[in-house]
């Protein structure tokens, strides 16, 4: 059975007790800092290993409850599994619990389990009435069916309980993708001593193993896994799920940050403006309003940015789901389906949250347009959301089907199998139905060709893309025509392709005009007159002569001796042979004058017309038959 790893977070206001219960739980002190144990408070994220086994492995966050470190706390519970809200049996419910709670709906963390702590400071009676408050103020969100543990972390009452009851409640959760690609936000940076750099933080998706090249992103910087830590612990892998510590090399301290994101694939997106999903807290202090400034929290990312709305201009109260965009100040690295927080950066206060529907957001026109098509993005499937990307492009390599779909690798390869969808060229993907609307286009531009022009073998290939590139890809286009020759739609004669089944001929109305002229021509044997005589004494448009002239000696019905003259295919041929069964292996022109009884005028471009086809090869003043 494959191992899996989980984070859970502590949450919950200043001094309920979480630090204590984290310690009691793991028996680690995640208060580090010195100016943490002076004030006895949590100000940046504390870790712990919480429990280990053959198949489960869990860590612990205990995030900070002081409403001055909201940010380091939306950075810790980003990347959790599990929330166990604090309570203090003597507080209840504070205005830190409320702000958290909100937070982690934001987020989307749906597992919960409530620790009413400190129960040894109030008598049972006094317990049972936080419990009744508590689970009142719980009504309508996320914990509202949470467990709830009596625990107190000095005499060790109830922690057997809840580490039970979390290690259960994970055993039965699905954990985070490892099969994707790696991706850790990077929440805190520092070095070691002889060893460089290291950077910690959660890993959200996919796993990393030593050695392995990586890039710091949005900077773009590239590095390596030298190292990797889980709980102090060295690790020759990391996985989804695990808190892990990287030293890199290739990169310094002051060249990274919290927020920066360590990745392994190049298919993340970097954007400044993506378009999302965003729901408010049930009780706006003030207006949300058109273009207003907001503080984005993702990850372990904050950023500056403003909020676009589409369809209003300000927002007091809303219970449901708002399609807007983020347009920000700095460039961030995201995906489709990410969480995120929205602050008020003054007065500062939490207003909302939501999810990336397209890190790729585009500028719109404020409408209700702009809305639908906004829902079509955020309710499409994978495949969906690929035919949609190829109908627009018509044609795309992998690389930038994850930039326009905002799927990852792993999902996308596994939906382009599907029939709908074709590979082309070992890197481009297009759709079936694209294939075959542009083949039953050329089919008909092929049909409506050979009508009005039955004399052409075909319609020059580059001409035949040319009057289409402006609608398809140029690879696209050769790839549908050499598709539809293996596939005997159409066919292909030198540069000139045409429908399988054509054969060049002489339109009816012109072909008994066409019949006397090669009579004509014929019966004047090897003294002949201009071409265009004959042309014009059949009655052949002029129009029509230089293809009738093309078809006729791609037929072999004419021999083109120059650009005037011409001989009848059959009168030319007997000529041939009979200059070749009355001279010798080579000859001169005054012998092949006399053979044809010919003067110079016609010999001379008769004898280059053999050397052209190949019969004969001129040597200083003979020819040399081959």
């Amino acid at each position: 059975m494959e191992k899996r790893y989980f984070t859970i977070g502590m949450a919950g206001h200043i001094d309920h007790g979480k630090t204590s219960l984290t310690k009691a739980l793991t028996n680690v002190d995640t208060d580090r800092l010195k100016e943490e144990k002076e004030r006895q408070i949590s100000i940046e994220l504390g870790f712990a290993p919480l429990y280990e086994d053959r198949e489960i492995q869990i860590s612990v966050i205990d995030v900070p409850g002081h409403e001055r470190f909201i940010r380091q706390m939306i950075a810790g519970v980003a990347g959790i599994d599990l929330v166990v809200l604090v309570v203090a049996a003597d507080e209840g419910v504070m205005p830190q619990t409320s702000e958290h709670l909100e937070i982690l709906k934001f987020l989307g963390i749906q597992n919960g389990i409530i620790a009413i702590t400190k129960i040894d400071r109030v008598d049972e009676e006094f317990i049972e009435l936080v419990k009744d408050d508590i689970l009142g103020e719980l009504s309508g969100t996320v914990f509202e069916e949470a467990p709830v543990v009596l625990v107190d972390s000095l005499s060790n009452k109830g922690i057997d309980e809840i580490k039970q009851l979390i290690i259960e409640t994970l055993k039965k959760q699905e954990m985070r993708d490892a099969k994707g690609p790696f991706r850790l936000p990077i929440d805190q940076v520092f070095t070691v001593k002889g060893q460089g750099t290291v950077v910690r933080g959660t890993v959200y998706e996919g796993a990393v193993e030593e050695g392995q090249a990586l890039t710091i992103m949005p900077k773009g910087i590239e590095v390596r896994a030298r190292q990797i830590q889980v709980h102090h612990k060295s690790a020759t892998k990391a996985y989804a799920g695990q808190r892990a510590a990287i030293n890199l090399s290739g990169v310094s301290k002051e060249d990274l940050e919290r927020g920066d994101v360590l990745v392994s694939s190049e298919h993340f997106i970097v954007t400044k403006s993506m378009d999302v999903a965003i729901r408010v807290v049930a009780e706006l202090e003030h207006l949300i309003k058109q273009r207003m400034p907001v503080k984005l929290h993702i990850g372990t990312t904050e950023v500056m940015g403003r909020i676009v709305f589409f369809d209003r201009n300000e927002v007091k109260e809303e219970t449901g789901e708002i399609l807007c965009q983020l347009r920000l100040e700095e460039a961030i690295l995201t995906k489709r389906g990410d969480r995120f927080i929205l602050r008020r950066p003054s007065p500062q206060e939490t207003i909302g949250g939501g999810w990336v529907i397209d890190p790729r957001g585009n500028k719109y026109r404020f409408g209700q347009h702009t809305i639908e098509e906004l829902e079509k993005k955020k309710m499409g499937t994978p495949k969906e959301r690929i035919t949609a990307a190829l109908m627009e492009a018509k044609s795309l390599p992998l690389t930038e089907l994850i930039r326009r779909t905002a799927l990852d690798e792993a999902t996308l390869t596994e939906h382009l199998t599907a029939q709908e969808f074709v590979r082309y060229n070992n890197k481009e993907y297009t759709l079936r139905l694209l294939i075959d609307s542009i083949e039953e286009d050329i089919f008909d531009r092929l049909r409506d060709f050979h009508l009005q022009h039955s004399l052409k073998a075909g319609v020059n290939k580059a001409e035949l893309i040319q009057t289409m590139e402006k609608r398809f890809p140029k690879a696209l286009l050769d790839f549908v025509i050499e598709n539809g020759i293996k596939n005997q739609v159409f066919k292909r004669r030198e540069q000139f392709v045409s429908l399988v089944e054509f054969t060049p001929h002489v339109p009816k109305s012109w072909a008994k005009r066409t019949e006397n002229m090669l009579k004509d021509l014929k019966r004047d044997g090897l003294k002949v007159r201009y071409l265009n005589d004959y042309f014009s004494k059949a009655g052949i448009p002029d129009h029509l002569e230089a293809d009738l002239k093309r078809f006729l000696k791609d037929q072999g019905l004419i021999v083109m001796l120059d650009e005037q003259f011409a001989y009848e295919g059959e009168v030319f041929r007997e000529a041939v042979k009979k200059l070749r069964s009355h001279t010798g292996s080579e000859f001169e022109v005054s012998e092949a004058k006399e053979v044809l009884d010919l003067s110079r005028k016609y010999i001379i471009p008769f004898l280059e017309r053999l050397d052209a086809k190949g019969l004969t090869k001129r040597v200083e003043n003979k020819r040399v038959w081959k």
